[in-house]
């Protein structure tokens, strides 16, 4: 037996955006709806939570999202700094809002600033003077804020898909339309991969002004990390076509013959990331957990 999400949230005593950031830290498990719908929450693992010791606090405490103001009073330490250290990608945001002057604003967990805070290894960044490459970087105008929150999200993305083709087409959502039209010649494949996209619509029309910021959040622009994922489209859709081909305009409906289309956006976050200790600051290519990330889940599956 399984609840529609809202009803589950409703249960659980979460406003529907905890719920959201709640399923997408892997604290709320959901399974996959038989009609294909909207995912569903089961009714044991709304029970298990129910049950589980400091609840609904704790629940709510595990989701408590918080700006740059409040997760540097979290951290004791300026506004600026901590704004420094999130640039540099050493704090990895969990989701992000568009206000009403088209301003990105990045949002935290505050469970992990506090984890980040308390951690032995990161206390020169919190008091003492940064390492040389991350000044570097904060002079350059670097900003990894966007290139952590993906990682995070692909995380959360390809931890839902159950097939090769799901999998490919969650590693598409990362890459602009010329690249996917470069990458897969196929018509049909191309299809196949936005038809299966993650189903998001929480930004706004397409075109929209909020529409074409969070695009512009949602595409990969480091070159590192395009190639990362480029790779990783490519040996996922061999075993994609390995394991059957794309569906034709006789089940598919029209062959669509560049994927100029509106982006699913979900606000979600993943795992942490893991960032470098303070002697050996680096970032990966790509930063945070996605340096794992492919080689783990791409062969999670199938």
């Amino acid at each position: 037996m399984t609840r529609p999400q809202g009803s589950a949230a409703r249960e659980l005593g979460l406003k529907r955006g905890e719920f959201d950031l709640a399923v997408r830290l892997g604290r709320i498990r959901t399974v996959a709806a038989p009609d294909g719908g909207l995912r569903r929450v089961p009714r044991e693992e709304i029970d298990r939570i129910r049950e589980a010791e400091g609840f609904p606090d704790a629940l709510r405490e595990q989701v408590r999202v918080v700006g740059t103001a409040q997760g540097a009073a979290i951290m004791d330490i300026p506004s600026t700094r901590f704004t420094r250290l999130a640039r540099a990608g050493m704090l990895t945001p969990a989701k992000f809002y568009i206000n009403r002057y088209k301003t990105v604003v990045w949002l935290y967990l505050a469970q992990e600033l506090r984890e980040f805070a308390r951690s032995e290894v990161h206390a020169p960044l919190l008091t003492g003077r940064a390492p040389a490459p991350m000044r570097a970087r904060i002079a350059a105008g670097e900003d990894l804020r966007p290139r952590t929150w993906r990682a995070r999200h692909a995380v959360y993305l390809l931890g839902q898909c159950a097939d090769p083709w799901e999998r490919a087409a969650a590693i598409a959502t990362f890459l602009d339309a010329d690249q996917l039209a470069e990458l897969v010649e196929s018509p049909y494949e191309r299809a196949q991969l936005i038809r299966l996209r993650p189903h998001e619509s929480w930004y706004g029309a397409p075109e929209s002004p909020t529409a074409q910021v969070v695009e512009r959040i949602l595409v990969a622009d480091d070159p590192a990390e395009i190639s990362w994922l480029r790779a990783n489209l490519l040996l996922s859709l061999d075993k994609a076509r390995r394991l059957r081909p794309a569906a034709h305009p006789a089940a598919a409906g029209p062959a669509v013959p560049h994927p100029a289309v509106p982006r699913p956006v979900i606000d979600g976050p993943l795992a942490p990331a893991n960032p470098a200790s303070p002697e050996n600051f680096t970032v990966p290519a790509p930063a945070g957990p996605a340096r794992s990330l492919w080689g783990r889940l791409l062969g999670r599956r199938g």
